[in-house]
């Protein structure tokens, strides 16, 4: 069953919807964004909607993340990898909490919500991809990070513009192979 719109509507910056989990951890966060994409209403989980978009990853992204985890580790911050790292073998069903999908691990995990993390000594990274019923059907990519120290606040200044443009571009190359 596919998951996007016969339309063409935008993918909108909108507030982190008010009843995520993710919300909760807004508080003192140093950067925060959400973006909404209307799908066709779907029985996939949040997981697997989540596992369905980053499989789509534009190269140009993955390209970026391979520079980052060159350039980070000489400041001693991780190798996340690839976005789409995620096992296209391993169904959503098969994911717990705890464990590993690609860069991040699951917090939190319910068929409308799943609340992916990671953290270190510099920031925390929590990403949410939540369904949306009301007022339409859709999904709510949210991010927020919280910034331990000064190397975290450098990283951030250089992450945070291509972030902004990264989601939207994920987001629609999902939208683009799902409705060809």
């Amino acid at each position: 069953m596919s998951a996007a719109p016969a339309g063409r509507q935008p993918i909108l910056a909108v507030p982190v919807p008010r009843d995520s989990e993710i919300a909760a951890h807004l508080a003192g966060s140093d950067f925060h964004d959400c973006y909404e994409m209307p799908v066709a209403p779907t029985s996939r989980t949040a997981l697997q909607l989540y596992l369905d978009v980053v499989a789509r990853t534009p190269g140009w992204v993955n390209r970026l993340m391979a520079l980052r985890n060159r350039v980070v580790g000489l400041f001693g911050l991780k190798n996340l990898g690839h976005l789409n790292g995620a096992s296209a073998q391993r169904p959503a069903s098969d994911y717990k909490l705890g464990d590993r999908v690609g860069i991040f691990s699951i917090v939190y995990l319910s068929d409308d919500e799943v609340l992916l993390g990671d953290k270190d000594k510099h920031l925390q990274v929590r990403v949410s991809v939540r369904k949306l019923a009301v007022p339409r059907s859709a999904i709510a990519v949210s991010t927020v990070v919280h910034i331990h120290n000064l190397l975290g606040r450098v990283y951030m200044l250089f992450v945070a513009p291509v972030h902004k443009r990264i989601v939207p571009a994920v987001l629609g190359r999902y939208r683009a192979g799902d409705a060809a």
